[in-house]
C-alpha cells in the first residue's frame, strides 16, 4: 500500500476500473471532474437521479447501483477507462466492483480521499440538498473508511492510492500508464518464432535464414542476434525443456531481449521452470528434468546464470498487442475478449489455453477449439500445440511445428505473412502421441457463421470507409448464397455492377444519318474529363455473361490455398456467385485449357503465384441466358414474326382496293422493321455450342441458334469463348490497381499463347494438345486522351465501327487501375468503368421501338445517381475483398466483403441501366 505525497502523481492503468473511496463531502465528485473526462465517470448520485429524479432519494439506491454497475460493465467491455464515483466505504460495495473488474479482466484501482470529518461536515452543510443530512452518517462512514484502509490490497485492488487531507487531494495528479501488454506503438516488421524447446542449433539456423547476424561470446556461444534491416524477433514461449540445450536457447533469447532485438512471451514450460527456480515444489516431468540437469552444468561455469534466468522468466508478460492492435502474440492462443486485458484468467489462457475437460486416448487434455469461433480483427499468433504444418484459421496461426519431436521450427514474417521454417536435425524427444493436426481449430474448423452476415451490417473498407448493408438486403443475399452459390471458400470476389454513361441529349450524332442515341461515348469522355482523368481505355464489350475465373496451378494448390475438395482445381462462377455450369467437368475442362496456356507462357513463375483470379466474359450470351432469351426475347420475336406478315398483307390489300390506310400501313411497316431489328440484335449473341455429354440435336433452338451434334474439338468446348480482361489477384497481392494497359498486355500474352499452342508441333510441345477449337478471345481496345478533341473523335469513330458491325459497345475505364477525383488518397473514388452500349444492342434492353423520338424523350429521363452510387460501393467492397484475400485474412473476413456486394445487388434499381 502506498501513501501519496502532495507532489506525487497517481498511477492509473489506461484500462482499469478506478474506484473512488471517501465519505460524503470528501470531494470525490470534484476530484473526478478535475482529473477524468465526464464520459469516464459513473456517479451513484447521477444514477440515483436517473431512476428517481432526485439524486438524494436514498430509497432508489439499489436501483441506482444496478444502473451504475450496468453502465460500468458496458464501458469496461468496450475497453474504456471507467471511474466509479460513490462513497464505497463498505467492503460489500467494493467487493461487487472488484468482481466487475475481474469479470472484464481489468485492474481495479482504489483512490482513497481520507479527508477530516469536520471538512466533510462543513461541505455538506454548504450544500442545500445535503443540509438535512443526519448527524450520524459522516461519523459512521468515517469509521468504515478507517477500518478499510489496511485491507484494500487484500480485497483485490491492484493499486491503492491514499490521499490524506485537503492539501494532498488538491495537489494530486493522475498519471495514465500504458498496460505492459500494450505495445501497439511497435509496428515491426517482426519475425515471430514458434516453440523452440531447447533446440538451439535449429534456432541459430532459422535466425540465419531470417537474416539475423549472431553475436557470440568468447566461448563461441550465441548471446545476441540483430537484423540489418531493424526487424524484431518475437518468441512465443516454450524456449526450454525436452531439447538438448535449453540454457543455450535462454542465453541467446535473453541477450536479444536485453538488447532490444527481440520480444518474448512466456510459455507454460517457462512458467513451470520459473516456479522451480523460486523453490516451489513442481514435478520434474515433460522435459523439466533435462533442463534442470543442463542448468546444473551451467552453474559451475556461471553461478549467476540461474538467477538471471529466474529474473527473466519473472519479467515476461503474458501476451503482447502489437502493430496498432493488428497483431497479438501469446503462447497458447487468446480470444478477442482477452486482448490487452490484465487478469489471472487472461494469463492462464495465454499460457495454457482452454480445455474441454476431457482427455484423449493418450491421457492428454483435449484442447477447446477457440480458433474455430475466432472473429477478431487482430491476427493471433501462438504455439503450444504441435502441428505438422502452420496454417491460418480465422486469422489465427499456430507456429509450433514440433521441432523437438523431429518436425520443423517455424517463423512468421509480419506484416508479410510469410512462413519460414527449417527442419529438425533429429528427433530430440519422442512425443507422447503422433504429431498430427491437433492445433485448436483443426484443419477445417467452422469458418463461417450466420452472425457474420445476419442483420444490418457495416463493413469497413480501405477505399470508401464504412459501407452499410441493410438487413433486408442481407436476407436476400443470404437466400442466394445459401441455396445457389458455390462453396464460399472458392468465392473470393464478386464483380461490381457497372453504371452506364450519362444519357445522350443530342440526336443524329456521329455515324448513321438516322442515329438517335440514348448512350454515346462523348458523355463518357466528358465525365472522366470533369473528374480529372485524362487517359482512358476503351475496351470492346463482349456480348456474353460476366464470369469470374479462379484458376490454380494444380489441384494441390487449390486445396492448399482455398480448401478445394479432391478433383477441383478452381472455380468459374457468375457475378452472383453461382456456378456457371451445372456439370463440373465442363468447368474443369475450361480451367485445364486456361491453366496450360498460362503455364506455357511462364506466368506462374513470372507472377510468383500458383493461382490467379480473372475477371472475364464467357460467350455466347445464350450459354447462360437461355431461359431469358427463350422466355423474353425470343417470345417477342416469334410473336412479331407471326403477327406482322398477316397484318401487313391485310393493309396492303386494303390499300390496293383504294382504302386510305397509307398512314397505318407506313407505321406498321416501321414496326415490322423494328421487330426484325430486335430479333437480329439478340441473335447476334447466340451461336451453337457443342457439348459431348448432352448429345444435343441439330435442329434450331427457340433462340435461333443451331445446336451441334457432338463435339468438333478435342475437349467438347466448341463455340465457347472466354474473354478475360483483368487479372484481379495472385498469391500475396491484389492486382486491381495495375493499369489497364498492363493488364491487357498480360491477357494478350495468354490469348496469343493459346493460338500458338493450337498449332504447336507435338514433338516440340508434347504436353499441349492440338485443339481444333479456340477458347480464349482477345479484347480490342483504344486509349483516348479526354482533353484531345482528335483523340476523342477517334474514340467515337471506333465505337461506331464496333456497334455498326454488330458489337454490343464498349466499356470506358481510367487507364490507371484506381483513381480518385482529387488524385490523392483522400478524394472520392472515380467510377472504375462506365458502359457505353450501341444503339442496336439497346434495342434488346428497351424494346424494338425504343428509337422512336417520343420513346427516346421519355427514356432520357432515367435517373443514374443510385446506380452510380451502387457501382462505387460494390467496387470498394470488391477491392476490400481482394486486399483481404491477398493479405491472407481468414475466409470470414473475405466473405464479409463478398457477401456485401451480393447484398447490395438486391437494392431496387432500374435493371435496364
Amino acid at each position: 500500500m502506498t501513501t501519496t505525497t502532495a507532489t506525487r502523481g497517481l498511477a492509473v492503468p489506461d484500462l482499469s476500473l478506478v474506484v473512488l473511496i471517501g465519505t460524503t463531502g470528501s470531494g470525490k465528485s470534484s476530484f473526478a471532474r478535475r482529473h477524468f473526462l465526464p464520459t469516464q465517470i459513473v456517479s451513484s448520485d447521477v444514477c440515483r437521479g436517473l431512476v428517481a429524479d432526485d439524486e438524494n432519494d436514498q430509497s432508489a439506491t439499489p436501483e441506482a447501483f444496478d444502473l451504475l454497475h450496468y453502465i460500468a460493465g458496458k464501458r469496461l467491455a468496450a475497453g474504456r477507462l471507467t471511474v466509479v464515483d460513490a462513497t464505497n466505504v463498505q467492503s460489500q460495495a467494493r467487493r461487487s466492483l472488484i468482481e466487475l473488474a475481474r469479470e472484464h479482466d481489468v485492474l481495479p484501482v482504489a483512490i482513497v480521499l481520507d479527508v477530516p470529518e469536520s471538512v466533510c461536515a462543513r461541505r455538506n452543510a454548504e450544500r442545500p440538498d445535503r443540509a438535512g443530512l443526519p448527524a450520524h452518517v459522516i461519523p459512521r462512514q468515517r469509521r468504515e473508511l478507517r477500518r478499510s484502509l489496511k485491507s484494500l490490497e487484500r480485497e483485490g485492488f491492484r493499486k491503492v492510492h491514499i490521499l490524506r487531507g485537503e492539501a494532498e487531494v488538491e495537489a494530486a495528479g493522475i498519471v495514465t500508464e500504458r498496460r505492459y501488454n500494450d505495445l501497439r506503438h511497435l509496428t515491426g516488421p517482426f519475425d515471430i518464432i514458434g516453440d523452440i524447446h531447447g533446440c538451439r542449433s535449429e534456432l541459430e539456423t532459422l535466425l540465419g535464414r531470417l537474416g539475423y547476424a549472431l553475436d557470440r561470446d568468447t566461448l563461441g556461444r550465441p548471446v545476441d542476434a540483430t537484423h540489418p534491416e531493424g526487424r524484431t524477433a518475437v518468441f512465443v514461449g516454450d524456449l526450454v525443456d525436452r531439447g538438448p540445450d535449453s540454457p543455450g536457447v535462454l542465453r541467446l533469447v535473453m541477450g536479444m531481449v536485453a538488447s532490444g532485438a527481440a520480444l518474448c512471451v512466456p510459455g507454460n514450460h517457462e512458467n513451470k521452470l520459473g516456479r522451480y527456480l523460486k523453490g516451489r515444489n513442481v514435478q520434474h516431468t515433460h522435459g523439466l528434468a533435462e533442463t534442470i540437469e543442463q542448468l546444473e552444468k551451467e552453474d559451475a561455469a556461471d553461478p549467476a546464470f540461474r538467477d538471471r534466468v529466474r529474473d527473466f522468466i519473472a519479467s515476461l508478460i503474458s501476451h503482447y498487442v502489437l502493430d496498432g492492435g493488428a497483431l497479438v502474440v501469446c503462447h497458447a492462443g487468446l480470444p478477442e475478449k482477452y486482448h490487452g486485458r490484465t487478469s489471472g484468467r487472461v494469463r492462464s489462457h495465454a499460457l495454457y489455453g482452454d480445455t474441454t475437460g476431457e482427455t484423449d486416448e493418450f491421457g492428454l487434455p483435449v484442447r477447446y477449439p477457440w480458433a474455430e469461433d475466432y472473429r477478431g480483427r487482430a491476427a493471433v499468433v501462438y504455439g503450444h500445440t504441435p502441428t505438422p504444418r502452420a496454417s491460418w484459421l480465422n486469422n489465427t496461426i499456430c507456429l509450433d511445428t514440433g521441432c523437438v519431436f523431429g518436425g520443423r521450427m517455424t517463423a512468421l514474417r509480419w506484416p508479410e505473412r510469410e512462413l519460414v521454417d527449417v527442419p529438425a536435425e533429429r528427433v530430440w524427444y519422442e512425443p507422447v502421441k503422433p504429431l498430427t493436426t491437433e492445433a485448436p481449430g483443426g484443419a477445417d474448423g467452422r469458418p463461417l457463421d450466420l452472425k457474420d452476415v445476419h442483420g444490418r451490417r457495416v463493413i469497413e473498407t480501405r477505399h470508401m470507409g464504412r459501407i452499410a448493408v441493410k438487413e433486408e438486403n442481407g436476407a436476400a443475399a443470404l437466400e442466394v448464397m445459401s441455396r445457389f452459390a458455390i462453396d464460399p471458400k472458392l468465392l473470393p470476389y464478386l464483380p461490381p455492377t457497372m453504371a452506364p454513361c450519362a444519357t445522350s441529349r443530342e440526336d443524329a450524332r456521329g455515324g448513321a444519318a438516322d442515329g438517335n442515341y440514348l448512350e454515346h461515348p462523348e458523355e463518357a469522355f466528358a465525365a472522366y474529363r470533369a473528374d480529372g482523368v485524362r487517359q482512358v481505355v476503351c475496351e470492346e464489350k463482349h456480348m456474353g455473361s460476366r464470369a469470374v475465373v479462379l484458376v490454380c496451378r494444380d489441384e494441390e494448390a487449390a486445396a492448399e490455398r482455398f480448401g478445394a475438395p479432391e478433383g477441383v482445381s478452381g472455380a468459374l462462377y457468375t457475378r452472383t456467385g453461382r456456378p456457371f455450369f451445372d456439370d463440373p467437368t465442363t468447368t474443369e475442362r475450361i480451367l485445364h485449357r486456361l491453366r496450360g496456356t498460362i503455364g506455357h507462357e511462364g506466368l506462374w513463375e513470372e507472377l510468383d503465384t500458383d493461382w490467379l483470379l480473372l475477371d472475364a466474359e464467357l460467350m455466347p450470351w445464350s450459354l447462360k441466358a437461355e431461359g431469358l432469351l427463350r422466355n423474353q426475347y425470343a417470345a417477342v420475336g416469334a410473336a412479331s414474326g407471326a403477327v406482322f406478315p398477316g397484318a401487313l398483307a391485310a393493309l396492303e390489300s386494303a390499300a390496293a382496293r383504294g382504302v386510305d390506310v397509307a398512314g397505318l400501313l407506313g407505321k406498321q411497316r416501321e414496326r415490322a422493321v423494328d421487330a426484325a431489328a430486335f430479333t437480329e440484335a439478340y441473335r447476334r449473341y447466340c451461336w451453337p455450342v457443342g457439348d459431348p455429354g448432352q448429345g444435343w440435336p441439330g435442329e434450331k433452338s427457340e433462340t435461333g441458334a443451331r445446336r451441334l451434334v457432338g463435339p468438333r474439338g478435342t475437349d467438347g468446348l466448341d463455340g465457347i469463348r472466354l474473354a478475360p480482361f483483368q487479372i484481379l489477384a495472385a498469391r500475396g497481392r491484389s492486382l486491381a490497381e495495375l493499369p489497364h494497359d498492363q493488364q491487357l498486355a498480360l491477357i494478350d500474352r495468354i490469348v496469343e499463347r493459346e493460338e500458338l499452342d493450337a498449332y504447336a508441333n507435338n514433338s516440340i510441345c508434347a504436353f499441349v494438345p492440338k485443339y481444333v477449337n479456340r477458347l480464349l478471345a482477345p479484347t480490342r481496345r483504344l486509349i483516348v486522351d479526354t482533353e484531345d478533341e482528335a483523340s476523342v473523335a477517334e474514340g467515337v469513330r471506333w465505337w461506331l465501327d464496333l456497334t455498326e458491325a454488330g458489337g454490343e459497345g464498349m466499356v470506358v475505364k481510367p487507364l490507371a487501375g484506381l483513381v480518385r477525383k482529387e488524385g490523392g488518397t483522400g478524394g472520392r473514388l472515380v467510377q472504375p468503368g462506365v458502359k457505353c452500349r450501341g444503339r442496336e444492342y439497346l434495342r434488346i434492353i428497351y424494346g424494338p421501338e425504343y428509337t422512336r423520338p417520343e420513346n427516346l424523350d421519355r427514356l432520357r429521363e432515367r435517373h443514374l445517381g443510385h446506380k452510380r452510387s451502387l457501382a462505387l460501393r460494390e467496387y470498394a467492397l470488391g477491392l476490400e475483398a481482394l486486399d483481404r484475400l491477398a493479405e491472407g485474412e481468414p475466409l470470414w473476413r473475405v466473405h464479409e466483403a463478398v457477401f456485401g456486394v451480393l447484398a447490395l445487388e438486391s437494392e431496387p434499381v432500374d435493371p435496364r441501366l
